[in-house]
């Protein structure tokens, strides 16, 4: 029996909608930056997670074997907030001259299935 098959048992469900906030960005180190672009991503996510604005997932692949991004940011006054902290700007401040972004989504919305 198929997954989505229209014979299969599916009964409604409802479940409470993450109130977080997903953000994704895709980027590509710049030539010569990888590694210190990873270790500053890493120390934003480290400042980010430890003021209590969000949590990261990061993913590689792609054609260009980009960076993916994944930010749940606890609530939108957190985001804000977090744009706000000295120790944040200063970890993107020093991105911009090591990644080049492909692709922001500020906020993605949740679909109930």
């Amino acid at each position: 029996m198929s997954y989505l098959s229209p014979s299969s048992r599916i009964r409604p469900r409802r479940r409470n909608m993450s109130k977080e906030i997903l953000s994704v960005a895709v980027f590509v180190p710049l030539e010569g930056h990888e590694q210190q672009a990873l270790a500053t991503v890493r120390e934003l996510s480290a400042v980010l997670a430890e003021g209590g604005y969000s949590r990261d997932l990061l993913y590689r692949g792609g054609p260009e074997n980009e960076y993916v991004l994944v930010r749940y940011w606890k609530s939108d006054e957190a985001r804000r907030a977090a744009l706000e902290d000295p120790e944040a700007q200063r970890r993107w401040a020093r991105l911009a001259h090591e990644v080049r972004i492909l692709k922001v989504h500020e906020s993605l919305q949740e679909i109930e299935l």
